[in-house]
């Protein structure tokens, strides 16, 4: 196992893609100056969270891989030497869409991709008329700077999406996310929503015995008379639950040093992997009874 830093840039997307884009490079050189390796980008990251809403046009937001975002974040990753965790919409063929993230090597190539297994659909969150679920499982992508495994936002309620991504070999989990508050229910709901949110990462890192990193996109974003205010709150987690580096509210990039050996370390003192009772769980592959 070997130590590296990670970076998970916290930004604010606006109408004007360019401008996310300029934001998101901009961002990604700042971390690459401070010494980062791997850096992780929020959901969605080029453009405003078109889900508010059900328009087909949106559609033209996609692209296939490699695509024009797709080969300028690859230069860029060659040109600075690093990894980028790299969340898009990706058209896979007519009709057919999915909210995904690609693993983009040092050397600009892609080690892997991933796509959203689990599709919300919510009040404002129309997922599902977007997004095909995922195809390709759970997984564990190699680089040289260790084994990444990556979910997308919504999965990150799912234990078993962190368990099965644990057992491929995962030595951190990213969630590049895109989660907020409706207005009207921040004042009575929002501080046990965010709550819930944390808890529910960290509950992920301690009982895999893995590193956690969930970046979010923050700024209030409209559309039409919807409004979701996106809430930060980006936050690095290590195998015992403990938050090594978090945001507030406001744009930031997170950097922090990861030893992958403190998995073992804990995975030795809390030992849930040797204690399974696999022969046991077929019971979760059933529906919950009607009682």
């Amino acid at each position: 196992m070997k130590k590296t830093k990670i970076a998970l840039v916290q930004m604010q997307m606006t109408s004007d893609i360019k401008k996310n884009l300029l934001n998101a490079k901009k961002k990604i050189k700042i971390a690459k100056s401070k010494g980062a390796k791997i850096v992780c980008l929020p959901e969605l990251f080029a453009s405003k969270y078109f889900c508010q809403s059900e328009k087909h046009s949106n559609f033209k937001l996609a692209e296939k891989i490699p695509g024009p975002i797709s080969t300028k974040f690859s230069l860029l990753a060659k040109e600075l030497k690093l990894i980028i965790i790299l969340p898009i919409f990706e058209k896979r063929a007519a009709g057919i869409y999915h909210n995904t993230c690609l693993v983009i090597k040092e050397n600009g190539k892609i080690a892997g991709k991933y796509r959203k297994m689990h599709i919300p659909d919510d009040p404002q969150y129309y997922e599902k008329f977007y997004f095909t679920p995922g195809d390709l499982g759970f997984k564990s992508i190699k680089t040289k700077e260790g084994n990444l495994g990556i979910l997308i936002c919504w999965d990150q309620w799912f234990p078993e999406a962190a368990r099965l991504t644990a057992l491929e070999g995962a030595d951190i989990i990213f969630y590049p996310t895109a989660i907020g508050w409706h207005p009207k229910e921040k004042k009575k709901h929002g501080k046990a929503q965010l709550n819930s949110w944390l808890s529910i990462q960290k509950s992920h890192a301690i009982s895999n015995g893995i590193f956690v990193a969930a970046v979010n996109r923050t700024g209030i974003e409209n559309d039409g008379r919807k409004r979701i205010q996106f809430w930060g709150h980006s936050i690095v987690f290590d195998p015992n639950g403990r938050a090594i580096t978090k945001a507030g509210e406001k744009e930031k990039i997170l950097i922090c040093e990861i030893n992958f050996k403190k998995n073992e370390i804990v995975r030795q003192h809390w030992p849930f992997f040797r204690d399974r009772r696999i022969d046991s769980y077929k019971g979760i592959l059933k529906n919950p009874k009607n009682v």
